[in-house]
């Protein structure tokens, strides 16, 4: 790549991470990326067979992430998340603290089932329904809101499906579902383990110790009445049709890593259980697309293709052959320090320039340095760590926390920097070092 493409190639990205962070006029994130990507295009940096190159790799990632969120959004059509508002606060029998660990351990698997950003556009909504319900104080929303946060996005490391950014990976660094998920279920775990305590330990002072038994019920369906007592409102749920979409969710969650063991594409997977999903409610309600069409973030293909298109070009470009130079000596003294450097560089790197572009760069400089399968993967396992947990130390790490800051402006309440990372840089640090180890310590016995 010649001289002038080098730095053309940086500009353009530093300009549409800018953009990317900055959002002038809200506007949607696929706008800077795709700018981003045809200037590149435009000018001869990207060739036809780099574009090829580069849809053949994610799209089946972003169909994948895609299809999940239609999902999410026939299940809020049928008043499944209103629902768990409600039992939730039903549930925590009157006691504060019960009810934190309910939303935390809903936010878990709502990313689970979904994916990180999916699950930070459901659960926000509902922990702020529940604070409403509840009647809490603004201070007293806080524990709720900025915990579930957390939890929501940390959640999407323990299995690749849940994140856009971990799929595509998966398949540069010759790892399946089923091996990611035997590899980092359990270190990631204790770091979401360890997140919590710790997110429990700083809040406890503000979680009120007892809430209302009794609170105030709204209807599940839109243009009810909105105050109805409990039975008013099991009447209007279409349990039979409730029960076959959550069915069908578990079901193709399962499917993935079936799949993967029988060479089935995991896209298809996700396609086959919106269609499923899609027919049920049809039969039973006679509703049609309308709401998945207006609803679906159809722009996370153009977002997943452009980003990862000007990565690429970055990667041509000569920038992880820096990030090359950096890791070599750690590669070269053990696994253990190739671990750690290679989780506090993509935490680094995504607190500077946000994750999703950080773990596709980090994931090119691992591939080039020339490791063996089991250091390889081992360092792109601490990259996920990084991006997934240590990213979310700011506010720009992840674009699941910008969409968290921005649904909780919607609604008045505001949460500053500071604020922010007056909680994150005691919490992040802690659990991601204890992730790293877990990491390392679980894959030498594992392995």
């Amino acid at each position: 790549m010649p001289d002038y493409q080098q730095w053309l190639t940086f500009g353009v990205f530093v300009c549409t991470i800018i953009l990317l962070m900055w959002r002038p006029g809200r506007i949607n994130e696929s706008i800077p990326t795709s700018l981003g990507a045809l200037i590149l295009i435009l000018v001869g940096v990207v060739s036809y067979k780099h574009i090829l190159e580069v849809f053949g790799i994610v799209s089946g990632a972003a169909v994948t992430i895609l299809s999940t969120i239609v999902m999410s959004i026939i299940l809020e059509s049928i008043g499944f998340f209103r629902w768990v508002a409600f039992n939730l606060v039903e549930r925590a029998r009157g006691s504060g603290v019960k009810l934190f660990w309910l939303v935390l351990l809903l936010c878990f698997l709502m990313t689970l089932f979904f994916n990180n950003d999916g699950s930070i556009l459901i659960t926000t909504p509902i922990i702020i329904q529940i604070g409403n319900i509840l009647e809490l104080k603004p201070k007293q929303k806080i524990p709720y809101l900025f915990s579930g946060a957390l939890i929501a996005t940390v959640s999407s490391a323990p299995i690749g499906v849940s994140n856009l950014a971990n799929l595509i990976a998966l398949r540069i660094v010759g790892l399946d579902l089923n091996q990611y998920t035997a590899m980092m279920f359990v270190p990631s775990m204790m770091g979401i383990l360890c997140i919590s305590a710790l997110l429990y330990l700083y809040f406890q002072k503000d979680i009120p110790r007892k809430i209302s038994k009794n609170p105030i019920r709204y209807s599940l369906q839109p243009g009810k009445h909105p105050l109805l007592h409990k039975h008013e409102i099991d009447n209007q749920v279409d349990w039979w049709l409730f029960r076959v979409c959550i069915g069908i969710v578990v079901f193709i969650r399962g499917g993935f890593f079936l799949a993967e063991d029988l060479g089935v594409p995991i896209e298809l997977v996700a396609l086959i259980g919106v269609a499923l999903m899609i027919a049920v409610r049809w039969y039973r309600t006679k509703k049609g697309l309308r709401d998945v069409v207006t609803k679906t973030p159809w722009h996370i293909l153009l977002f997943a293709f452009s980003i990862y298109v000007i990565v690429n070009s970055l990667h041509r470009a000569g920038m992880t052959e820096w990030l090359i130079t950096l890791l070599q000596p750690f590669a070269e003294k053990s696994e253990a320090s190739l671990i750690a450097a290679s989780g506090l560089m993509l935490t680094l790197l995504s607190n500077l320039v946000n994750n999703l572009p950080s773990v596709m760069i980090g994931t090119f400089a691992v591939t080039d340095m020339g490791l063996e399968q089991q250091p390889l993967q081992l360092a792109y396992l601490a990259n996920i760590m990084g991006s997934d947990i240590g990213a979310l130390l700011t506010p720009v790490g992840t674009l699941a926390t910008l969409l968290w800051m921005y649904i909780l402006k919607n609604n008045h309440i505001h949460i500053t920097w500071k604020q922010y990372m007056k909680v994150t840089i005691i919490v992040i640090p802690i659990s991601l070092i204890v992730s790293l180890m877990s990491l390392y310590i679980w894959t030498q016995f594992l392995l």
